[in-house]
Parts: C-alpha cells; sequence; structure tokens
C-alpha cells in the first residue's frame, strides 16, 4: 500500500479504496486516526464502514476489525453478502475480526451501573492484536450514548475511545446517527468536535426520489474537496462517490476520424469525428434523431468496434425492428456481442445510479462509441443540479476512455426554445446538430444543420434530408431560405433540393423516429 505524505502538515495519507473517496479527500483519511461517519437512517453508514475495511484487505492487504454495537455480525454478514464481500470467509482467513457488542452494553450497565467504554475498548483492542489489524470500523457506536447522562460524559468517553485507538496504533471510523438531514451534525452536538474527521451522508427526499450525498465536513490538518457530492449505492461495487470537483480536463486529444455512418454527413463534419467526440443531434420528433443515432452505432459494428446504445424511451426489440426498416440488421451484433444495448426507463433509477451502470458497462465493454437516446427522457425526473453532475460525470468518463458519444435531445416541433438538456450540454459538446422541420413550396420537409464542429472546419448550410428504407440520405443545400432555425422561414427564391432532379417518392417506416 502506498502512503503519502500531507505536504507541510506531518500526516500521512491512507487510501481509503472506496470509488471515488480518495479523489474527493485528495488522497484518502489521516492514518492512525478516527473519522466519524455521521447520517440518517437509510443514508449508508454501515455498507460505507464495511467496505472500508473489505478494501484495505483487498487491495491493500491491511487485516481489519468490525465491532457492531446494534446490528448482530450474523445480520451485517447478511446485509452485505450481496456485494460479494463474504464476512465470515475472512474471518476463517485470520483477515477480519469481529466483535460482537450488540448484547454487551445492556450486560455492562447492569453490572457495573454507570456506563463507559473500558470493557469494549480491550475487547476491540484484542481482536486488534488477533489479526494485527491496522484498519478499524466500529457501527452504530451511537446506540450506547443514549445510556450516558449529559454531553460531558459523552464527550470525554469519546476521547477515551479516539485516544485508544491512536494507541493501537489503527486508522478508524466510528458510525453514528444524527435525526435531520440538514441539522445538527450529531445527536449530542459534541461528536464532531471530538473526532479528527468527520463524514456527512446524507439521503433527502427531492420530488418523490432520494437522492445520497456525500460531504466530508472536517479532515484536521489535510486538504480536501468542500461541499457535497453525490453517490451510489451499486449492487455489485458497493459505495460510489462521483468526485465532480477532481474532474480534471488534461487529457490529449487524439486526432483520428470516425464516420457518422453516412458520406454526405461525414463530408459535412470535415471528414468524420474525431475520436473522442461527444455530439449532440437535437430535434423535434420523427426528424430522425434515432436514425441518425443507429447509423452512429451501426457504423463502429460494420467496423469490427464494439458499441453501447442506450435506449431510455423504447425496447431493444422496438429499436432492432425499426432498424431493420432502414436497412440495419441489429440483431446478429447483438448476439455475437458488438452491440450492446442497455434499454430502461429513466424512472427505474436515480441520475448517479445510471452514471455507476454506464462507467462500469464502459469499463467493462470497453466501446468506442455510445449512444444516450435520449437525455430528455432524463430531464423528466432530474434537479438542474442533478443532470448537471449526470453530464459531467458521463463527458470526464467518455473523455478519458476516448469513447465518442451522440446523444439525442427532442425539441419542441416549432420555434425551438433552450432546454436544461441543451443549456448544459452546448457547450461540452464538440458538435451539435439541428434537425427541423420546414414548410418547402406548401410541403413540410426536414432540414439538418451542422451548428457547431469543435476544431475543425465544418459546413455551415442548411441542408435538405430524407429518410426512407435505406435510412437517412442528406440532400442538397437550402438555398435563398431564411429563418428557419427560428421556425419562421421565409425565401425569395428557393433553390435547393426542389431545384434539383425529382427526389423518388419517400417511402417512409412507422414512426420514423422510434
Amino acid at each position: 500500500m502506498t502512503t503519502t505524505p500531507t505536504p507541510g502538515a506531518g500526516l500521512t495519507r491512507v487510501p481509503v479504496g472506496i470509488a471515488g473517496f480518495d479523489d474527493l479527500s485528495m488522497g484518502g483519511l489521516s492514518e492512525r486516526r478516527t473519522t466519524v461517519v455521521v447520517g440518517t437512517a437509510g443514508s449508508g453508514k454501515t455498507v460505507f464502514a464495511v467496505q472500508f475495511l473489505i478494501e484495505g484487505i483487498r487491495q491493500f492487504g491491511q487485516p481489519g476489525v468490525l465491532a457492531t454495537f446494534e446490528e448482530t455480525p450474523q445480520d451485517i454478514a447478511a446485509n452485505v453478502a450481496g456485494f460479494g464481500w463474504d464476512l465470515q470467509a475472512l474471518g476463517r482467513d485470520g483477515r477480519l475480526a469481529v466483535v460482537d457488542g450488540s448484547q454487551a452494553a445492556t450486560e455492562e450497565v447492569i453490572t457495573i451501573g454507570d456506563f463507559d467504554f473500558e470493557g469494549l475498548i480491550a475487547r476491540i483492542e484484542s481482536a486488534v492484536r488477533k489479526v494485527n489489524a491496522k484498519r478499524v470500523a466500529v457501527d452504530a457506536l451511537g446506540a450506547l450514548l443514549p445510556l450516558m447522562t449529559d454531553p460531558t460524559m459523552v464527550r470525554r468517553e469519546l476521547r477515551r475511545v479516539i485516544a485508544a485507538f491512536r494507541e493501537m496504533g489503527v486508522t478508524t471510523l466510528l458510525t453514528l446517527e444524527r435525526r435531520e438531514e440538514y441539522g445538527p451534525v450529531a445527536r449530542f452536538e459534541v461528536e464532531d468536535f471530538v473526532a479528527d474527521n468527520v463524514i456527512v451522508l446524507r439521503n433527502p427526499l427531492h420530488g418523490e426520489k432520494r437522492r445520497r450525498t456525500i460531504e466530508i465536513l472536517k479532515l484536521s490538518g489535510c486538504p480536501h474537496h468542500k461541499g457535497e457530492y453525490p453517490f451510489t449505492i451499486e449492487p455489485r461495487t458497493g459505495v460510489n462517490i462521483i468526485p465532480l470537483s477532481a474532474v480534471e480536463l488534461s487529457k490529449e486529444a487524439p486526432s483520428e476520424r470516425l464516420t457518422l455512418g453516412s458520406p454526405e454527413l461525414d463530408a459535412m463534419c470535415g471528414g468524420g469525428l474525431h475520436r473522442d467526440s461527444l455530439v449532440l443531434v437535437s430535434g423535434g420528433t420523427g426528424t430522425g434523431k434515432t436514425l441518425m443515432a443507429t447509423h452512429f452505432a451501426h457504423a463502429a459494428i460494420t467496423h469490427g468496434e464494439p458499441a453501447l446504445y442506450v435506449s431510455l424511451e423504447e425496447s431493444s426489440g422496438q429499436l432492432i425492428r425499426t432498424a431493420r426498416s432502414w436497412g440495419m440488421d441489429l440483431e446478429p451484433s447483438v448476439g455475437d456481442g458488438r452491440l450492446t444495448i442497455l434499454a430502461q426507463y429513466p424512472e427505474r433509477m436515480g441520475l448517479e445510479d445510471l452514471l455507476v451502470q454506464l462507467r462500469l458497462e464502459i469499463e467493462r465493454l470497453r466501446p468506442t462509441r455510445i449512444v444516450i437516446d435520449s437525455l430528455t427522457a432524463l430531464e423528466r425526473n432530474a434537479t438542474v443540479k442533478s443532470f448537471r453532475e449526470f453530464v459531467v460525470g458521463l463527458v470526464s468518463t467518455l473523455k478519458s476512455s476516448e469513447t465518442a458519444g451522440m446523444f439525442t435531445h427532442t425539441a419542441p416541433v416549432v420555434a425551438p426554445l433552450e432546454s436544461v438538456t441543451e443549456t448544459h450540454i452546448s457547450t461540452i459538446a464538440d458538435a451539435i446538430m439541428l434537425l427541423r422541420y420546414v414548410e418547402i413550396e406548401g410541403n413540410v420537409r426536414r432540414a439538418a444543420l451542422l451548428l457547431k464542429m469543435r476544431g475543425s472546419w465544418h459546413d455551415t448550410q442548411i441542408h435538405e434530408y430524407h429518410i426512407d428504407d435505406t435510412g437517412m440520405r442528406m440532400g442538397e443545400p437550402l438555398r435563398g431560405m431564411s429563418g428557419i432555425l427560428g421556425g419562421t422561414q421565409l425565401y425569395s427564391t428557393y433553390t435547393g433540393a426542389s431545384a434539383q432532379p425529382p427526389v423518388p417518392p419517400v417511402r417512409r417506416p412507422a414512426d420514423p423516429d422510434g
């Protein structure tokens, strides 16, 4: 295990190993110090404490001790087994010792009258020596604090506990309950003053959903990122923190280009997209956003590259059926693993959970391209802050893995207005493609404009395009017209696609945009 001295502080940092925490804390926790983790019921305190021990054993070869004062060790072992953490096996291997204090409180109060922690400290110290522990997690110590008569006694006993752990030479987590998400830090309002470090876990209700956040309130003698950051408890990996403040714009930009799946679109982009480009496709219902996204994904699998398609408004079967009507058979690619379709309604999970899931899928599949269809679906149950955090977190993941991305967004059909998606994506996206309905000579037609293409020449003309059973066909520029972007187009002498040889009748499949 690598420990890092904190400049000027004389303290050594111990990496915790929980995803995102070491970035948030700028190096981990201070070695041989005690950290209090506080939170309301359901905020994730026990999972955080157990994972602190698990990652110490798994990543850094540090044995640990778990002391529990509310739930029995058997209950905790059963609760965390779903994460793949076998506490009993670690105990048999001599890497984890468990102190059961769930019954000790009542027995000691009856025996000695005025309660103190001396007997419990002795039991924990014995367990530390038994396995040569470097980490200790004490879960629900707050269950014993009400047995004390006043805050002065609480302060005195907590100081004794913290001093004892420092003497043992272990890095320690203590979990304590609090009554309110944004009220006093702890029940007796002295716990945070006694501890070296304080971490606050919250699980407030936003609308109809709860959203977990973590805040490092105090990290004595060590710099750390300030404020609340979202986290989720993922069924396979446990606590995953999303430290947006640690995202850096330091990745080198590759010059290699990728095809969008259409020679005409590639020409409009000056030869295709850069490998790490992010494209926002914005348009009204039926303008062909899903078709363009399907072309984009199909181009990857045609070249033997893996692709991930995230469909938030239709099933994988419906997407495959619709793509087939455009002349693209996705089913064989799904069968051999080149194309992974992740189809689910966004209401099933919070944005933090979806972001962690996408990160895990990207790490597992290593796709060269990803499609999110559509971001508009995510707006329905998101706050502006959580949506922004999701976008920044996803974009940073795609940039670091050099994965090209295409995000679709549904705009109003007439006179498009700025939306949450466009507000937070337009400045981050490397390219923006607008798909619009236009009225030409009494007929409703479709027009496309590449509004933005970062770091490359691109076509700035508005092109008419057609959708048929071969997909999307880009036509000639619409000349002599104005006001198309604002939805109030005017034209004097129209010299666009209708001035060219007649276009064959368009055979439109049902619901061309999915």
